[in-house]
């Protein structure tokens, strides 16, 4: 963490991860706005499958060597606290649960595609075998320790609303469960999916450079949750 603020920098690297950020964002919350429930229920899949995609690429930022990946993951949380405040925690679960079956069919697939016998004129076979040959450990990782920091988040969140349940509060158990339950899905991700790539010193990095990141994006999304609970009292979400 020491080295996170000592090599400290910003450039082209972190204004386009801020533009990212608040892209994925933007849409998380407008499929909400235009589609209801059903629309989360199609962008959790997809950011599901994206992050795992993304965290396969180092990346510098704010001058610390990290995965990629992290804003997607974050939208995914974006989605559950926007579900758990709004619909409750069973669908946020359903939500999620759906999302990760789709990350391991897209694993199942992709592996079947890459068996197949490329032609001669293929240009194709070597960049996949790059992307998804990494994939199956990347899902087995990311469902270990995505799926009982979930399941925690969603309870974590629900436990502080029974404390703290006024409008107002929101952010309070947004920030909180989203901040615990990240640790969690932190050291169980990053040494299931890293262990025998990468050395243990860089793993350690990863794990504290991406839990600051994912500390970061839990503040920022927190005025989107706000944004969708007030469009929600006022009726403004097309519901299913």
């Amino acid at each position: 963490m020491l080295e996170f603020f000592r090599n400290f920098q910003f450039g082209t690297n972190e204004l386009l991860w801020l533009g990212y950020l608040i892209l994925n964002f933007t849409a998380v919350i407008l499929a909400y706005r235009f589609w209801g429930k059903s629309g989360l229920l199609a962008i959790v899949p997809l950011s599901i499958v994206v992050a795992n995609i993304q965290v396969g690429k180092m990346m510098t930022l704010f001058g610390v060597d990290t995965t990629m990946g992290n804003i997607a993951f974050g939208g995914i949380y974006l989605a559950s606290d926007i579900l758990s405040e709004n619909e409750g925690k069973k669908y946020a679960k359903k939500v999620v649960s759906l999302g990760f079956a789709s990350m391991l069919f897209t694993t199942f697939i992709m592996q079947i595609v890459l068996k197949i016998q490329a032609a001669p004129s293929d240009v194709m076979q070597g960049p996949l075998s790059q992307v998804f040959g990494f994939l199956p450990r990347i899902a087995i990782a990311s469902v270990c320790g995505f799926a009982a920091s979930q399941a925690f988040d969603i309870w974590s969140y629900q436990a502080i609303r029974k404390i703290r349940p006024s409008f107002q509060d929101i952010w309070i158990r947004n920030n909180a469960s989203t901040m615990l339950s990240q640790i969690l899905d932190n050291i169980v991700f990053t040494f299931l999916a890293f262990t025998g790539i990468y050395p243990l010193d860089v793993i350690i990095v990863i794990i504290f450079s991406t839990y600051f990141l994912k500390v970061l994006i839990a503040l920022l999304d927190t005025p989107f949750v706000y944004i969708t609970t007030m469009w929600k009292n006022k009726g403004k979400i097309n519901e299913d």
